[in-house]
Order: C-alpha cells, then structure tokens, then sequence
C-alpha cells in the first residue's frame, strides 16, 4: 500500500537526495529562481516555503535565544550561512504581509536530451516584477 508517502525518490540515496535539495534551496535562495525538472520543483516547493516561513518566524521573535535557534535552524536547513542572513533579512521582509504561497512554479517545455519536463520554481515577488518588464 501506497500511504502515507510524502516525498519521491527519484532514483537516489536518502543522503544524495538531501544533499541536493540543500543546494538547490540554496541557490533556490541566492539566485531567486532557478530552473529545474517539474518533479524536483514541486519537491523543493515546501522545503522553500518552510525556509521562507523560519525567516518570518525570526523577524518577530521576542527574545535573542529565539532569534538564534530560528537562525541556527535556517542555516541547517539551507546549508549556506550568507544565504541565510539573505532569507532572515531580505526575503523575510519581502513577504512580511503574505500567509504562504510564496513560490511559484512555471512550466518550461522539454528538455533537448530526455525530454524530461522542465520548470522553472521563483518566488511570487520576484516573477511579478519581472513579469511586468518583459514585452512581446
């Protein structure tokens, strides 16, 4: 029986898959979109929104021991400490006002050599300000 499984495999170690959802939250964080296969991006969707969610749970913390263990949990979550001062600084005041729903994901076609289907996974903000530059 199929219940309660939460997560895919994707034909990888327990400790691989890990390691690269941590470098793609990573960059996910640092570069603000990121383009990826639909199945790892609907993968990283809750890892990023729990992320977003520990920066906006620190900006409104009472007390410093509360401040450090939000931010010692960020940095274990995304593996990267300048990263993660972004995520509690920037990214948290950006979606200070927002419940949830903070990344997006976009289709992207096929990719050339497998035709895997790609997407592209970027924060809410970020697309609709970028969304509004672009002209055809």
């Amino acid at each position: 029986m199929k219940h309660g499984i939460a997560h895919r495999k994707l034909n990888r170690t327990s400790e691989h898959r890990a390691a690269m959802f941590k470098n793609m939250l990573c960059s996910l964080m640092d570069k603000e979109s990121l383009q990826t296969t639909l199945v790892k991006a609907k993968d990283l969707r809750p890892l990023a929104e729990k992320v977003i969610t520990l920066g906006k749970r620190y900006q409104e913390a009472a007390t410093a021991a509360e401040r450090l263990h939000l931010r010692r949990q960020t940095i274990q979550k995304i593996g990267c400490e300048k990263t993660a001062s972004k995520v509690l600084t920037t990214l948290a005041d950006l979606f200070k006002e927002r419940k949830g729903g903070y990344v997006r994901i976009t289709k992207n076609g096929f990719r050339y050599g497998d035709s895997a289907p790609m997407a592209v996974i970027s924060f809410v903000e970020f697309s609709e300000a970028s969304d509004a530059k672009i002209s055809y």
